[in-house]
């Protein structure tokens, strides 16, 4: 039995598959990192040298200032968090949920 899905699939002129449609609130989803994914951009940060927490920082647009007014510290402590290659689970944790992502997409 086969079972139903919301995407769909545009073949380009050559027969093979061009394009992929998804629901505008699955996108969205995905998208704001609710669907577990690591953008490219995020990956393509760490690569050049930056932690996950700035890579993802800096691909949601938001400044040291702005996450740690989230997190309700000074921007200097965050900075500290930011630059760390080792952070306790807790902090890990407070920051995924600042960033709005899980803490599975800090891990990788």
């Amino acid at each position: 039995m086969n079972a139903r899905t919301n995407i769909q699939l545009i073949n380009g002129d050559d027969g093979a598959p061009a394009f992929v449609v998804i629901p505008y609130m699955q996108y969205l989803a995905e998208r704001s990192g609710e669907g577990g994914l690591i953008p490219h951009d995020v990956v393509s940060r760490t690569v050049d040298g930056a932690t996950p927490l700035r890579a993802w920082r800096e691909h949601l647009g938001l400044t040291q200032a702005e996450v740690a007014q989230r997190l309700g510290i000074s921007q200097s402590a965050y900075a500290q968090q930011e630059s760390s290659e080792r952070l306790r689970k807790s902090s890990r944790d407070k920051i995924a949920a600042a960033l709005e992502i899980t803490t599975d997409q800090l891990d990788f």
